[in-house]
């Protein structure tokens, strides 16, 4: 049965998508401080593979990282207009028909009030249009992302060295939703 899916030429991985209460806009350079300010906080990083990220030279090579993947957001509340995130798509594979969603970070001010799931459905439900799975890189330490992907029905498929854009290599498991 011949794939009917639009190729990647044919669909956009940095859309502005948005539901009642949060948007997904499209991150740009003039976006770097706002979203450092953000990621400065040392708590945002505990758990993940690179606890540096808050550190401004560090968090620099993650938003390079971002820009260069041309499907990174900034991840806006509609009512007050509070940076509240960052996230993207990457490494979309034509042929396994796949896309990850990742580089997802919140501001503390932010967690447990539901905006991660709300984030996820909003990215699955525009980009399972497109291909047939989405995949998360988590790291292997990082217990608080592993909860909240299982939490919207991902599971652990993998275990594999990640190399992060610009970052040495760091063990992660690999989880997948299909559509």
């Amino acid at each position: 049965m011949e794939n009917t899916l639009n190729p990647l030429k044919n669909f956009s991985i940095q859309p502005l998508l948005e539901n009642e209460t949060l948007m997904l806009v499209p991150l740009r350079e003039t976006d770097f401080e706002a979203l450092y300010t953000l990621a400065s906080d040392p708590k945002i990083w505990e758990q993940h593979p690179n606890k540096d990220r808050w550190k401004k030279d560090v968090f620099q090579v993650f938003f390079d990282g971002a820009m260069q993947s041309k499907g990174a957001f900034k991840i806006v509340d509609k009512t007050s207009n509070e940076l509240m995130g960052s996230t993207r798509f990457y490494d979309y594979d034509e042929l396994e028909n796949k896309i990850f969603i990742g580089y997802t970070f919140y501001g503390t001010a932010y967690w447990g009030r539901g905006i991660n799931p709300a984030v996820k459905k909003m990215m699955m439900d525009y980009i399972f249009q497109f291909v047939s799975k989405v995949q998360f890189h988590i790291g292997a330490t990082n217990l608080r992302s592993q909860v909240a992907i299982g939490r919207i029905g991902a599971v652990k498929i993998a275990e594999e060295e990640v190399t992060y854009f610009g970052e040495t290599p760091k063990f992660n498991f690999v989880y997948e939703i299909n559509r």
